[in-house]
Order: structure tokens, then C-alpha cells, then sequence
């Protein structure tokens, strides 16, 4: 049983992790020795390093290789400390990691609830993240690959450099895209499957066990495991969301409070007596309880707030 390590300790460990992996000289090997050998927790908190290294040899390089490199990153450095942490405790620590990597926690961009950003990257391509998002990129001489492991991203890829250009792809755990010069969203959602919205160019879409299809400008559709389905003409206000809006036109209330929960730090119910309620307007992300104002003044609704107002619920107004 590992005797308690400092968090010092452990994040000079982490830090020792991404050198290593990014390569030492002769003499930053010797440091490494000199800092391990330096107390008894130093030499427990490399065993942990080691250990970790161990795992992730047993890993695919597209889920190792993020956890590891970019050694001047303090937020990958953080992340790798919380793992040394988790490995502490076997056999929690492993499954801990699959937590980890599944979550996003070591992704290279993320965003919190609530936020969306906006990332350029080496090609020239940009990307904006929304709410509550985690992609890890892996670009190199062969490819250009995005993995979004949750929430949603807005692509709009640049003209590749290189000669021959590399195909530009996107992977989720239901398949994979390769965007064909071109603007378009693409969304995960909580019940297996990635939402496709092309708004320029084209997008060959090839779940992991369907045929694959090419969706061009103006065109959406949902990819599953095993096919694409629900393919019809793209909604243009799907990525209202890089302004900061949500745009509603008929849209069920239900399916609205859905929608801001991706937003807020909180619970927004439904009474079923108003759940099928339809609505429209462009309401505010960044503004959740002023848009609980807007829906109580244009429709017959009001919002009840319980537990300091981290529970509201929509319901018939009185």
C-alpha cells in the first residue's frame, strides 16, 4: 500500500511523465533518477508513473497518445496529477482512467457547462465548441483527425498545406466523417447517436457498421452505429448557438427545457400539462433565468424555483 504523496510530489511526477514522452537527453535522464531517489514518496509516485505508463501501452495510440504529450499544457499536466491520484487506490485506478478518458478530462479542447469557444487550428481550419464539449485531435503528416468525445462542435476546415492534402475527419462512437472542403455541425447526443448538419461544402458520413452516405449543403441527418436515418433538409438555425442563441420556431416546450439544460447549471422541468406547449422566439444561452422571464411573459407559463433555484419547473400559470 502506497503511504500518502504530496500533491507537489505527484505533480512533479505528471510533469516527468510528459518529458519523458516527449524525450530526454542523457542528462535529463539522470535528473529523473536523482529526483525518484530523492525520498521514499518520490519513488512511490514514480511507481504510479510507471504504472500508468504500463496501461496505456495497452491502448489504442489515438487514447493514449492525448493523456501524454503537450508537456507545456498545465491543464493536460493537472489531469495526468488527478490519474496519479485514482492509481493510488487499486484496483479503482484503472477503471477510474476509462472514467477519465470517457469524460473528457484529459480531451485537448473542452469546454464547461454553459461555455462555447472558439479554437484555430494548425491547419488553419477552425472549430467552436458549445456547451459542455471534449474533442482530442490528432493531426500529423497523414491526417487530419478530430475525435469529439461529447457535446457538439461547428467545423470549418481550410485548405490543407500539404501535398497531398490529408483527408479531414471527424470520429464519434458511432462512426466516422470526412468533411469535403466545406462548413457543417456535427452533435452528440445522450442516446447513442451524431447529429449531422452540412451548410457548405459536403460531408461523407460512414457509421461503423452501415453504408455510408455523402450529405450535401443544406442537409442533416442522424448517424447511428449501424446507418443513417432521419436525413432532411438541414435547419438553418441549428448552429445559432455560435451567437449565443437559441432559436425556436414551434418548437415543443419540453424539447426547449432539454435544450437549456445543456446550458445551465441546474434542473429545468417540465409540468406535463404544459410539456407540448409550442414556442418560438431567439432566447439568450448565456442568460437562462432571463429567459425564464421571456417564456412567462409572451406564454401561459411560469417558472417555480426550489432549492435556491437550482430546480425550476415550468408550469400552468395561474
Amino acid at each position: 500500500m502506497d503511504t500518502h504523496i504530496s500533491p507537489d510530489i505527484l505533480d512533479e511526477a505528471a510533469d516527468w511523465l510528459m518529458r519523458l514522452n516527449a524525450g530526454l537527453s542523457e542528462g535529463e535522464r539522470d535528473e529523473l533518477n536523482r529526483w525518484r531517489n530523492r525520498s521514499a514518496a518520490h519513488a512511490q509516485a514514480w511507481q504510479r508513473a510507471e504504472r500508468l505508463l504500463h496501461k496505456l501501452d495497452g491502448l489504442p495510440p489515438q487514447i493514449s497518445m492525448p493523456v501524454l504529450n503537450r508537456p507545456s499544457d498545465p491543464k493536460r499536466r493537472a489531469a495526468l496529477k488527478h490519474l496519479l491520484v485514482v492509481l493510488g487506490s487499486v484496483p479503482l485506478g484503472w477503471a477510474a482512467f476509462e472514467i477519465s478518458e470517457k469524460q473528457g478530462w484529459v480531451a485537448d479542447f473542452r469546454t464547461a457547462k454553459g461555455e462555447w469557444r472558439e479554437f484555430r487550428l494548425t491547419d488553419g481550419s477552425h472549430i467552436t465548441l458549445n456547451t459542455d464539449t471534449a474533442v482530442d485531435t490528432y493531426f500529423d503528416e497523414q491526417r487530419r483527425l478530430i475525435v469529439l468525445r461529447r457535446g457538439e462542435i461547428l467545423i470549418e476546415t481550410a485548405k490543407d498545406a500539404y501535398t497531398p492534402a490529408r483527408a479531414f475527419m471527424i470520429e464519434t462512437d458511432e462512426g466516422r466523417l470526412q468533411a469535403l472542403g466545406t462548413r457543417f455541425d456535427v452533435r452528440r447526443d445522450n442516446e447513442g447517436r451524431t447529429l449531422i448538419a452540412v451548410f457548405e461544402g459536403a460531408v461523407r458520413v460512414t457509421p461503423n457498421s452501415g453504408e455510408a452516405v455523402t450529405l450535401d449543403a443544406g442537409e442533416q441527418c442522424i448517424m447511428t452505429p449501424t446507418g443513417v436515418i432521419d436525413r432532411k433538409t438541414a435547419d438553418l438555425a441549428a448552429a445559432a448557438w455560435t451567437q449565443g442563441m437559441l432559436v425556436a420556431d414551434g418548437m415543443r416546450l419540453r424539447d426547449f427545457a432539454q435544450e437549456m439544460t445543456r446550458y445551465r447549471k441546474g434542473l429545468l422541468r417540465v409540468d406535463p400539462a404544459v410539456a407540448d406547449l409550442k414556442i418560438s422566439g431567439a432566447y439568450p444561452l448565456d442568460k437562462p433565468e432571463h429567459v425564464m422571464t421571456m417564456l412567462s411573459s409572451t406564454y401561459p407559463v411560469e417558472a417555480k424555483a426550489a432549492m435556491l433555484g437550482y430546480v425550476i419547473t415550468l408550469v400552468p400559470r395561474q
